[in-house]
């Protein structure tokens, strides 16, 4: 729960952001109009990308449970200070506040993931972990219910009161934080060796209590040489001379589910009310079914990664994720789907979609070494959501505004392309990270 709380918020921030975009355009509220809501939702995807990048970079520095209080803090602030925006250039900065948090949050969560869970469950576990995105999205959903029902709020108050809801449960995980050890991992690698026997050693203690028996565990010797940091220089070399199939490969997983889910999902209220008539209030009953989907994808496929492997499985959920797009997509320029059908395609679309997305996280956590993951994870996906992601809510924004199903086929097209390329790529050069340790998939930069 503590790990998975950073997509709980996600999904909470971007679900609240799509819900209430058109209370954002409601002339008693901010009056803004589809392009700028595109704007102010591609302000949080900077602001993730731009935190990503400087918080992963310390938590490879300073450790991950440094970083969770620090993260999630800024959150906190951000999310609670979008309710008193005013206008467009003062929502544009709080929302990318919110993205930085969301983003450093990102880093040091999915490096903790990687290192604390064993290799047989690490494919599962993070899959579930990061589809509880949708979660957050569901309960942003029923809450959208409640506050922008003009009868309980008005128009310039609902949403307002919605982004407090965040606040209010990152503030309990603060406290949950608590409770989650650093890595001991990182801890042994920065020379700290009794800090991380301590903790390994108190696991093992309370798993004995619980009546399990522990087998022995075969030695493996490994010379370390502790270091403080891993310069910029040192990164860019392991990435480009040591790793460049990798590079290559998670790059086009990110970028491609990166596009595949801000277009749509950032959209997803506005392609209700402008296309099928949907009133704003009641947009929250059409993303519950679309987040259960979404939920129960990595929920039933991810056994499937640790067992039958990463490589058919990225392939698998990539290609259905594209070919089902592209059939709405088609489906839509006809005028054979209303409110509801159009729903349940991508409910169907995006319980592969969820799968693949969360596939790229991991396949990105676990392919670089352990001294350089956090970076890793940031730079990965900064130029994943900045490529693929940043520009996708106010392209896709704008292709609804012009009113023509066809353009907005166009972007279901492009969308579509990418995550059949990203199917094709994973296909030739993609990793078999299946119940290996993560000294095996990619060796310490440390061990002599």
């Amino acid at each position: 729960m503590a790990l998975g709380i950073t997509w709980i918020l996600d999904g909470l921030e971007v679900t609240l952001a799509g819900s209430v975009a058109a209370a954002w355009r409601d002339e008693a509220s901010l009056g803004l109009d589809a392009s700028q809501v595109g704007l102010a939702n591609s302000a949080y995807l900077a602001g993730a990308v731009t935190g990503a990048l400087f918080f992963g970079w310390l938590t490879d520095r300073m450790g991950r449970k440094r970083m969770f209080s620090v993260t999630l803090g800024l959150y906190l602030l951000a999310t609670a200070g979008t309710a008193f925006a005013w206008d467009l250039p003062s929502l544009f900065v709080l929302r990318f506040l919110t993205g930085a948090g969301i983003g450093g949050e990102y880093s040091a969560i999915n490096s903790a993931i990687q290192e604390l869970i064993p290799a047989r469950r690490r494919g599962w576990t993070d899959l579930v972990i990061n589809g509880s995105f949708w979660i957050g999205a569901a309960l942003a959903s029923g809450a959208t219910l409640v506050v922008l029902d003009p009868r309980v709020f008005g128009p310039d108050l609902g949403w307002r009161v919605a982004f407090f809801f965040g606040a209010a449960i990152g503030a309990v995980i603060i406290w949950l934080r608590r409770f989650i050890p650093e890595s001991p991992r990182w801890l042994a690698i920065h020379g700290r060796l009794e800090e991380a026997d301590a903790i390994v050693t108190d696991i093992e203690r309370r798993v004995a209590a619980q009546g399990q028996a522990l087998p022995p565990v075969e030695t493996r010797a490994a010379k370390v040489t502790p270091r403080s940091a891993t310069s910029l220089a040192e990164v860019a070399r392991t990435m480009v001379r040591i790793y460049p199939r990798r590079v290559v490969y998670g790059l086009t997983l990110m970028i491609a589910q990166a596009f595949f889910y801000n277009a749509i999902f950032f959209t997803y209220a506005m392609m209700l009310t402008d296309f099928y008539d949907v009133p704003a209030p009641s947009v929250g009953w059409y993303i519950l079914p679309f987040a259960a989907g979404n939920v129960l994808g990595p929920l039933v496929l991810g056994r499937f990664f640790d067992s039958w492997g990463r490589r058919p499985m990225i392939v698998l959920t990539y290609s259905a994720s594209g070919l089902l797009l592209l059939a709405s997509g088609l489906a839509f320029r006809a005028g054979l789907l209303d409110a509801t059908t159009q729903t349940l395609c991508w409910s169907v679309t995006f319980f592969f979609a969820s799968a693949a997305a969360s596939a790229a996280y991991l396949t990105v956590a676990e392919s670089f070494p352990l001294e350089i993951r956090a970076f890793a994870i940031a730079i990965f996906y900064a130029l994943g959501t900045g490529l693929g992601g940043v520009a996708a809510p106010w392209l896709f924004g704008a292709l609804i505004e012009s009113g023509s199903r066809d353009q907005v086929l166009l972007g279901y097209v492009l969308g579509a392309a990418l995550m059949l390329v990203a199917a094709g790529v994973a296909r030739v050069i993609g990793i078999d990270a299946e119940r290996r340790s993560l000294e095996d998939v990619a060796k310490p930069l440390s061990w002599e």
